[in-house]
């Protein structure tokens, strides 16, 4: 069986993502993809993953696993979501490390499923915008330890993905720009799903109609409408282009406000970010899916 896995940056995208995908249920049920709801196996994994800290899971914890989240459907591809796979806000940074428990989490997700081809998706974002969204529920106390302990121009993306290949390098890894998601979001959603790139898909224009005007969204469709035969290359540049125009500012926009940090350092990071995707796209079995 193909079991997918979504995880994310902490990105506003994720539960809208995980909406859209079961959204196409029933489609997706009848191509042998199955997407179960979080409730079916969010609980299920996390007391695996703790038993797991005490003793080896049990010869039979997969197919009960399996059994219990699927319950009665039969598929091919078993798709599941969780944006704190990797840690929750309190986990998602130690020192200059992003998800330190990225590896141990995938090593045990394949000691669960050992027979199984995993593969692993997940947004990152700049760390200027991820460091603030992380600490923007966590008390004083927990923010100045965090940034007394953390140089923020040393948070690598490219670390924490090289750490998980290491630790489980059977298992490929699709990756892309939280910032580029509105211009990608259908071919994240195929691939995911794991279907062709032309297929027609329920809330392929979900994340716009979150972030643009609805005079622009009314446009857009117009607009496409009147152009069926453009490339998925031209339909972005599009959407780029009504984006500029129409975007709802505080929508797009992140929060970057840190005690200490300054204008100069906020775009010191993101350059920094820009290298690093770079250099993602170079780590072997990685896919960055881009503009």
């Amino acid at each position: 069986m193909q079991i997918i896995f979504h995880t994310g940056a902490h990105c506003t995208d994720d539960d809208l993502l995980l909406k859209c995908l079961l959204r196409n249920k029933e489609e997706f049920s009848a191509r042998g993809i199955a997407v179960p709801g979080p409730g079916k196996y969010r609980s299920l994994l996390k007391d695996a993953f703790a038993a797991m800290d005490r003793a080896e899971p049990a010869s039979d914890a997969r197919d009960v696993l399996i059994d219990a989240i699927l319950d009665d459907e039969v598929a091919d591809r078993l798709i599941m979501s969780n944006e704190h796979f990797f840690g929750s806000q309190r986990f998602a940074i130690e020192g200059n490390i992003l998800y330190p428990l990225a590896g141990q989490r995938l090593g045990q997700l394949r000691a669960l499923f050992p027979f199984d081809q995993i593969e692993v998706f997940m947004a990152i974002r700049n760390p200027a915008g991820f460091l603030p969204l992380v600490l923007a529920k966590a008390a004083p106390k927990r923010v100045r330890e965090v940034l007394e302990a953390t140089d923020p121009r040393t948070l690598r993306w490219s670390q924490t993905l090289s750490r998980i290949r290491d630790a489980v390098p059977d298992i490929p890894l699709t990756v892309w720009c939280n910032e580029d998601t509105p211009l990608i979001w259908g071919q994240i959603l195929r691939e995911i799903a794991g279907i062709e790139h032309g297929q027609t898909i329920a809330g392929g224009f979900d994340i716009l109609y979150e972030i643009m005007s609805r005079e622009g969204i009314r446009r857009l469709r117009g607009y496409l409408g009147q152009h069926p035969d453009m490339t998925e290359m031209q339909r972005r540049r599009v959407i780029a282009a009504f984006l500029d125009k129409y975007a709802i500012e505080e929508a797009v926009e992140d929060e970057l406000d840190l005690p200490g940090w300054t204008h100069e350092l906020v775009e010191e990071m993101s350059e920094l970010y820009d290298e690093d995707a770079f250099r993602i796209q170079r780590i072997p079995g990685v896919q960055m899916i881009a503009p």
